[in-house]
């Protein structure tokens, strides 16, 4: 019996080419400011027009800010990606989401609630966190740029089928433990690569009780793993998700939808290509202290020390600590932070802010902190305010900025200085990733919003 994965990308088959490579068919195109110019101007050059430009969709994020957004952007490369998005999709043809309306935020976040993104689809973005729409039972995945045009002119790629993994989360996660944690823990225990070359189905009673904005959370954070993807078999939570939204099917074509949907599973007697399993028991809420996102402890360890760590690792150990200025063995609870940032497609849900606003409630945001609370869409700072969360962080001295990709990457204003130490709900904590020189430490919203009403890291099952 196939694997879930396997029905899918069986079914998208077009043909297999001579060298093995598969021609697979596309659902479902996004396109961001920063990968598709190059795109968009060699079909210019060839003369080219997008083959089903209904598939494809375009909204800028990376680049925009999350204040002033009926004001020109004032930084030119910025205002120069946005506006050639802009254009590119008004002579292609193309729905183009733009800034400060109400249909834009971050492409991850917006397919998935427009319901763009559905069970059993392929769906691609020039963006390596396309995996994150892997939680509605897709197969997605982030491709180059050049692919981008290969998808624009033919609604197909080109691809080696990447290799099956299932991955097993069994118990009940405790309190204040989510499922950016569940992602921080698989990337610890796998390490960074530990998943290369696979597509990777998340199961077990671990991701069957998760609500859809932490299976889209788990999901992201796939690529992080080295994995080509990963995705949760779509099942009532999807479905019940799903239904209404603006983008599902409605009345007879929802049933029929329905009932294709329901088949989509990994059949009992399905053979993956590797299998592991883990105990929620053993996941607390997870801080990173390196320059990777699998260097990661639970909130109550210490860092490795030296000897525990293999000798050919050693060095960029060292490295690692040395840049975040942290040393072996060394505890970080009660370490001191600079800035705090909620948002990015993998934590700007409204139920990461709900998370957020829990913890904050009835306390002060700490004098050295400066924090960002970004919504990952104008819908969810829509529903932000309906539910009067934003009066609750505002009595704590926080604010709400408009929607972006904000301070995940140090491509628009929100960037951390050289030197100060962020927690962030983002998905990426390389070197420089919020701005040149930062230092991020990655985190859940629960350990965000304990760090930033205390000014250090805090376990918020202290608070």
């Amino acid at each position: 019996m196939n694997t879930l994965f396997d029905k899918i990308w069986d079914k998208h088959v077009v043909q297999i080419v001579e060298d093995g490579t598969t021609q697979l068919y596309i659902d479902r195109l996004y396109c961001h400011e920063v990968t598709s110019p190059q795109a968009f101007a060699d079909m210019r050059t060839r003369g080219l027009k997008c083959f089903r430009p209904e598939q494809i969709y375009c909204m800028p994020d990376h680049n925009t800010p999350t204040h002033d957004q009926d004001k020109p952007i004032e930084e030119p490369v910025s205002k120069k990606q946005v506006d050639t998005l802009a254009k590119n999709a008004h002579d292609f043809g193309l729905v183009h989401y733009g800034m400060n309306t109400q249909d834009n935020g971050i492409i991850h976040v917006v397919g998935p609630e427009k319901a763009l993104s559905l069970p059993g689809m392929t769906i691609v973005c020039g963006d390596s966190h396309t995996s994150t729409h892997g939680a509605m039972g897709a197969v997605a995945f982030g491709i180059g740029t050049s692919e981008v045009e290969m998808v624009m002119a033919s609604q197909c790629i080109l691809q080696q089928k990447p290799k099956s993994m299932r991955i097993n989360i069994n118990g009940k996660l405790g309190n204040f433990v989510t499922p950016k944690d569940v992602a921080l823990y698989l990337m610890s225990q796998l390490t960074t690569s530990g998943a290369t070359g696979y597509f990777v189905e998340y199961a077990g009673d671990v991701v069957r009780d998760m609500t859809m904005e932490g299976r889209l959370t788990l999901c992201n954070l796939s690529i992080e793993m080295g994995a080509r993807g990963g995705f949760v078999a779509p099942d009532e939570t999807t479905f019940a998700y799903l239904k209404g939204r603006e983008f599902a099917p409605k009345g007879e074509e929802w049933n029929k939808a329905l009932a294709y949907w329901k088949t989509l599973k990994s059949g009992d007697d399905a053979v993956f290509d590797k299998e592991l399993s883990f105990d929620a028991a053993d996941i607390e809420p997870r801080i990173t202290y390196g320059t990777n996102p699998g260097m990661g402890i639970g909130i109550s360890e210490n860092i490795p020390n030296l000897n525990s760590i293999e000798e050919s690792g050693q060095a960029s150990f060292l490295k690692s600590l040395d840049y975040m200025g942290f040393t072996p063995g060394e505890q970080l609870q009660g370490h001191p932070i600079d800035y705090v940032f909620l948002g990015a497609c993998t934590n700007g849900r409204i139920e990461d802010f709900r998370a957020f606003a829990s913890v904050v409630k009835g306390r002060k945001k700490a004098e050295n902190v400066t924090a960002w609370l970004v919504p990952g869409s104008w819908a969810v700072d829509k529903q932000i305010r309906e539910e009067g969360i934003d009066k609750i962080v505002e009595a704590a001295g926080f604010k709400i900025r408009q929607p972006g990709c904000s301070a995940c990457l140090a491509m628009n204003d929100d960037k951390i200085p050289a030197g100060k130490y962020s927690v962030s709900t983002s998905n990426r904590n390389f070197e420089g990733r919020q701005g040149p020189g930062s230092r991020t430490i990655l985190a859940s919203p629960y350990v965000a919003a304990a760090a930033a009403v205390t000014g250090k890291i805090t376990d918020p099952r202290t608070l």
